[in-house]
């Protein structure tokens, strides 16, 4: 337990603007030390951006993801991501100064937290303003005591984890509930990380026909990728066989293709799984397709199931397991799945956050930012 900060602190962040997420700006604020009884403060290294982030700024009011770090301003929120930080200072026996710890983080140069359920696995935060929020995204893993952590793996393990827990859970939902009766998964978007990482922990295991959707520019990524069954183009679409049992597993948001899908597949659609988007920032509409009305995939609800069924311990073992085999995977040497290009300060973050919400990103890329 060491304070040694007594002065106040400059603390710089990323706002961005909740009702238009390619918009943003660089704030500084100041930050009174010492430190009140029970907190702790981070700076943050660095951090990853994905799709994932963006929708959480998307759904960011309806499922309170602007709540985890509030900014006092009704119009501009603070974009939560994942990443690492480094304890500098800390009035909170058990959480010491040096100490580096994974998890939710907004875009700024540092955190206050108040450290509460100390474990050696880490703590929560227990700020009175998240208590009423997801507990799994009040969790910090320290890095000494976390199974699953690699200095060398850092920036994969960014990228991956968040988006390969949805993929994670994704898939044992789906085979949780026997794929709905369907002898095939249609899987759009299928060049996106959580795409294809649904289909790595499915391909081969299970009796059912993963079919990816994709662009015609990023065919021959997805063919190379080797988890997907068949390969179909966007404009391809009409060509399906119409009768075989399909679920269709979206991460496109796109209402035009799901009403090509309803439409062409009919009554042998069972079921439709929306699992986010980067583009399409809008709950489901009920827009009067024919067909199973579609449903949104959450990932903390089947985490709770599985919690209850397996319990927590077993739950981090298999997911670090497969998301280990995953990363060894993605990260080859030699044929891996994605390339890490690191960015470095607040207006590169700007600028990435633009071109993800564009749809402006190279599949075969991963993106961190390094703040620290």
């Amino acid at each position: 337990m060491t304070d040694t900060l007594t002065d106040t602190l400059t603390v710089t962040r990323l706002l961005t603007r909740k009702n238009a997420l390619n918009q943003s700006r660089v704030e500084t604020m100041q930050l009174a030390l010492p430190l009140p009884p029970g907190d702790v403060l981070l700076k943050i290294d660095r951090a990853a951006i994905t799709t994932n982030n963006i929708t959480y700024a998307a759904f960011g009011d309806a499922m309170q993801y602007w709540d985890f770090f509030p900014t006092q301003d009704p119009e501009w929120g603070h974009m939560p991501v994942w990443g690492f930080a480094d304890v500098v200072a800390s009035t909170v026996s058990g959480v010491e100064v040096g100490e580096r710890f994974y998890g939710y983080f907004p875009i700024a140069s540092h955190i206050r937290m108040q450290a509460v359920r100390i474990t050696p696995r880490g703590f929560y935060d227990g700020s009175e303003h998240r208590l009423v929020l997801t507990s799994a995204y009040n969790q910090y893993m320290r890095c000494s005591q976390d199974a699953a952590y690699s200095r060398a793996d850092e920036n994969y393990q960014m990228i991956v984890r968040p988006l390969f827990i949805t993929s994670f859970m994704g898939a044992d939902f789906l085979q949780d509930n026997g794929f709905f009766g369907a002898k095939q998964m249609v899987i759009s978007s299928a060049s996106s990380k959580t795409a294809y990482g649904t289909a790595f922990c499915l391909h081969g295991k299970y009796d059912i026909k993963l079919i990816a959707l994709t662009s015609n520019g990023n065919r021959a990524f997805v063919e190379g990728l080797g988890c997907y069954d068949e390969v179909v183009t966007y404009d391809e679409l009409a060509t399906m066989p119409r009768d075989e049992a399909t679920l269709y597993l979206d991460f496109s948001g796109d209402e035009a293709l799901r009403a090509r899908i309803h439409h062409h597949f009919g009554d042998a659609l069972r079921y439709d799984c929306f699992a986010g988007s980067a583009q399409n920032t809008e709950f489901l509409r009920d827009t009067g397709l024919p067909g199973p009305q579609p449903k949104f995939y959450f990932a903390p609800v089947q985490i709770k199931k599985r919690n209850i069924d397996w319990g927590h311990d077993v739950v981090n073992q298999r997911f670090n397991e497969v998301q280990l085999a995953f990363i060894r995977r993605v990260s080859a040497p030699q044929d891996g799945w994605m390339e890490v290009e690191q960015h470095r300060g607040f207006e590169a973050a700007q600028q990435l956050i633009d071109d993800m919400h564009g749809g402006r990103i190279d599949p075969r890329k991963g993106h961190v930012v390094v703040l620290g």
